[in-house]
C-alpha cells in the first residue's frame, strides 16, 4: 500500500527531486557568526537565553561566579551583533569539561551549537588536552545526538545528577587525537 502511494506521488510529480532544491532557512557558518568571550555586560542577554532554554536555569549569580574561576572559559556566538548562544567550559589538567551550552530559541537547529562545541574542541587541542567531557540530561535526546555526531560517546550514568529534579545524566566523553 505505502509503496504504491510513493510510486504514484513520484510519477505524478513534475517538480525537481528535493535533493536538487535549495535548503529551507539559513544555517550558521563561520562567516556569519562572530565568537568572543562572555563578559558581565552580556549577562542580561545571556539570561534570556538561559531562562528559555532550561526548566531550571542557572542564576545570574552562578554565571558571575563561573566567570571568576581561573580555569573557566566562555564563548559567545553573535549574529548581527545579537547574542544567539554560549558555552561555558573549564580547561583542567588533561581535559576540558563543558558545563553549559544554550542557543536562543530563534536560532536553534542552524548549527550554532556545533560551531560553539568545535571552538571548545579547538581550545582543548591548543592546550594539548586529550579529553573533553560533559553531562547531559538523559531525556535530552537532541543534545545527545549532537554530541554523538561530534564523536562523544556515553561513558557513564550519573544517577540523580540534577539536584533540581533528580534526573539522571549521561556522562559523555570525547577522546582527542594527540
Amino acid at each position: 500500500m505505502i509503496d504504491s502511494e510513493v510510486k504514484k506521488i513520484a510519477n505524478s510529480s513534475s517538480e525537481e527531486p528535493q535533493v536538487t532544491r535549495e535548503a529551507c532557512g539559513s544555517f550558521a557558518s563561520e562567516e556569519n557568526v562572530r565568537f568572543r568571550p562572555m563578559s558581565t555586560a552580556d549577562l542580561d542577554e545571556v539570561m534570556v537565553i538561559e531562562r528559555t532554554s532550561f526548566r531550571f536555569p542557572w542564576s545570574t549569580g552562578f554565571f558571575l561566579q563561573e566567570l571568576q574561576i581561573a580555569c573557566a572559559r566562555s564563548i559567545l556566538a553573535e549574529v548581527d551583533n545579537k547574542i544567539v548562544g554560549y558555552v561555558l567550559f573549564w580547561l583542567l589538567p588533561g581535559m576540558a569539561d563543558v558545563h553549559n551550552i544554550a542557543i536562543h530559541v530563534d536560532f536553534r537547529r542552524r548549527g550554532i551549537a556545533r560551531l560553539l562545541l568545535t571552538r571548545v574542541l579547538l581550545a582543548a587541542r591548543q592546550q594539548s588536552l586529550t579529553r573533553v567531557t560533559l553531562e547531559v540530561r538523559k531525556s535530552n535526546l537532541p543534545a545527545q545526538k549532537l554530541y554523538e555526531s561530534l564523536g562523544f560517546v556515553t561513558s557513564g550514568l550519573r544517577k540523580g545528577y540534577y539536584s533540581d529534579d533528580g534526573e539522571d545524566a549521561l556522562a559523555m566523553t570525547l577522546e582527542l587525537a594527540t
